[in-house]
């Protein structure tokens, strides 16, 4: 029962994440109009969450993620980070290998939201 089961994501500019994570990973959004702030429903293929108005500051750059970063698992990690960079999103941390489990990479939206991205692979070394 204790699995990850919805995730937000905080945008200063939410029409232009909508359009980052839509063109990168085919996310669909929807206004909920009955949220006390600015608040989209995010569906994926198998898993809901939330991009919400940032209600502060953006913290500033350089400082390390301060949040729960989130992984999304893609068929092809090269084919899938260049779609990111293409789309305006920066790598932080390029491809690495966790040992006989996947790729992983971090990258960052235009909003300076950290996530990263992996694919299976269990003879990654």
């Amino acid at each position: 029962m204790n699995t990850v089961g919805y995730f937000e994501i905080q945008s200063s500019n939410p029409e232009r994440e909508i359009n980052f994570y839509h063109n990168v990973f085919g996310w669909n959004f929807s206004l909920e109009p009955q949220a006390p702030n600015v608040y989209y429903r995010i569906e994926t293929r198998n898993m809901h969450g939330g991009l919400l108005k940032r209600p502060s500051n953006l913290p500033p750059q350089d400082c390390g993620t301060n949040a729960f970063t989130c992984s999304i698992q893609v068929s092809d990690f090269d084919k899938m980070a260049e779609k990111i960079i293409a789309n305006k999103g920066k790598m932080v941390i390029a491809k690495f290998p966790i040992p006989y489990r996947c790729w992983q990479g971090y990258f960052v939206d235009e909003d300076n939201n950290t996530f990263g991205i992996f694919q299976v692979d269990n003879k990654a070394k």
